[in-house]
């Protein structure tokens, strides 16, 4: 190599060396694109999830509103539109319910099996209707045989209904009555009157008769409720419930209440944190900055989860330590039911094409889920 080139050579090696030096230390304002950070994603809360897969048990549904499970562990499922499905491997209709008037948040609602269903084959709906030009809810009691319904008994009839705010929930408690949870029919005054069968949660005989150690001998069992969709007893047989706050300016303090018999819970009174004498507060409350929407409730070693239509998750709370989770934020949607599974897992609905959220493809669905 002669010295012309050998001095060009390590000219060459030297001008490399420094410009990668200079890289190390400067480090340029430039950086591909592949290598930049995220703003977006860490600016989002964190929010936990569940470790397990979810599995879509069924799907194109129209509003499932209530979901049980019959003694083959196959599904009932109300649609607010006014079908009775069964859910085994298809999807069957057993029947459109007759009388059933799908009209805002009203339709086909809650569904329960009776506690000797094995023996007498009792289920009970919670249907909207119209009686003489009124918007009325009723609770009517079938014979599910052959998955097919016959001998309709009424056993609640002319609960006031409207458009929106029509409860809706059924569920046997183990002491054998029934529990219905009835909305305040946009009228909220009538929350507050003890005669009235709005705005409260019921508690019945098997046949409709009237327990004899209700708290006002009539079919009331508690009062001040705006909107309660959610039912469930606990391990040491402590009745809960979930209630919809209230809308337009004071959106938001929806509820989880620990129902008494007798007990008032303040509305149209009170709300959220509010106070007055001898109302009930709720064990929490969303505020008035968030809004869960809450409806179904269950309850599953020891925690409490309720499904959150405008909130858009399933919530787990500890009543031990008043902690509040949410699960599968903004994954389904809009989410109605929850119920327990047999086994130990969890069923959810969403209720997407109720107009009020985003759907999705193959919407409305029936979701099993298991928590870790």
């Amino acid at each position: 190599m002669t010295a012309p080139i050998r001095r060009a050579v390590l000219t060459v090696l030297t001008f490399l060396g420094l410009s990668v030096l200079g890289f190390i230390i400067f480090k340029p304002r430039f950086v591909p694109l592949l290598f930049q950070p995220n703003l977006t994603t860490t600016s989002l809360p964190k929010i936990p999830t569940s470790q397990t897969e979810p599995v879509v048990i069924t799907q194109n549904l129209n509003i499932p509103w209530e979901i049980v499970f019959l003694p083959d562990q196959s599904l009932l499922v109300t649609q607010r539109s006014g079908e009775l499905l069964h859910i085994d491997q298809e999807v069957k209709t057993i029947q459109k319910i007759e009388g059933v008037k799908h009209i805002g948040e009203g339709g086909l609602l809650g569904l329960t099996l009776h506690p000797d269903f094995a023996k007498n084959h009792w289920l009970y709906l919670y249907l909207t209707s119209i009686n003489n030009g009124r918007t009325i809810n009723r609770v009517e009691r079938y014979t599910y045989e052959n998955q097919a319904l016959i001998n309709r008994t009424i056993i609640l009839d002319n609960i006031p209904g409207a458009s929106n705010h029509d409860g809706g929930r059924l569920a046997f408690s183990p002491e054998g009555y029934l529990y219905i949870t009835t909305g305040d029919a946009q009228n909220p005054e009538s929350a507050q009157d003890k005669a009235s069968l709005s705005g409260k949660i019921l508690r019945l005989k098997d046949s409709g008769e009237i327990p004899e150690d209700n708290p006002f001998k009539n079919a009331v069992y508690s009062y001040g409720h705006r909107n309660p969709q959610g039912l469930t007893w606990d391990n040491s047989e402590q009745l809960w419930a979930t209630e919809h706050g209230p809308s337009g300016t004071n959106t938001g303090y929806d509820e989880l209440n620990r129902i008494v018999k007798g007990g008032n819970y303040g509305w149209p009174l009170v709300y959220g944190e509010d106070t007055a004498p001898n109302t009930i507060s709720p064990i929490i409350q969303s505020g008035s900055e968030e809004t869960w929407a809450p409806a179904s409730l269950a309850f599953l070693n020891d925690k409490l989860y309720f499904t959150g239509l405008r909130g858009e998750a399933l919530f787990e709370f500890d009543p031990k330590t008043n902690k509040l989770t949410p699960h599968y934020y903004q994954e389904f949607g809009r989410l109605r039911a929850v119920t327990l599974h047999p086994n130990g897992t969890l069923l959810l609905s969403t209720s997407n094409l109720d107009g009020r959220g985003q759907s999705f493809p193959n919407d409305d669905k029936i979701i099993k889920v298991t928590l870790p």
